[in-house]
């Protein structure tokens, strides 16, 4: 017998899915900023060029998702994904911040306020939107 699942259960699993691809890429990304990139050119610089990268491995990881999962093109579906990735990648960051770098949850909400931290929560943000985005772009007929 086969199952049939709502289409919200397949935007959740597409959201932790396209969350996880994109968490495990950003780490090691975020690790070679901090480590190789930041102490040479300074970690303003080393955002922005880290950066594009992860929203291109968003895009492709978002596409991918959304038709392994057969996600609707629906807005309401699209957000979920989004969602769902988002609000896991911010708890991750969170747990991260404060059990391995020993961060209190004010200098992680405070990290923010910095230019490299606004860099990086727009790039957060706009990850949070790439599923929703493509749809509408795919209406157009440009391609996920």
């Amino acid at each position: 017998m086969q199952r049939t699942h709502s289409p919200w259960f397949s935007s959740i699993q597409a959201g932790l899915v396209y969350f996880l691809g994109v968490f495990l890429v950003a780490f090691c990304l975020g690790a070679i900023r901090t480590i190789v990139v930041a102490p040479r050119v300074g970690a303003t610089i080393a955002v922005l060029l880290e950066t594009p990268i992860i929203l291109v491995v968003s895009w492709w990881m978002s596409g991918w998702c959304t038709r392994h999962f057969n996600v609707g093109a629906a807005t309401a579906d699209r957000a979920l994904m989004g969602a769902t990735a988002f609000t896991i990648l911010m708890l991750a960051e969170f747990a991260l911040s404060v059990v391995l770098f020993h961060r209190s949850p004010v200098g992680y909400a405070a990290a923010f306020v910095s230019i490299p931290g606004a860099i990086g929560l727009l790039a957060q943000i706009a990850f949070a939107f790439i599923p929703w985005l493509q749809s509408r772009l795919s209406q157009f007929g440009s391609p996920e």
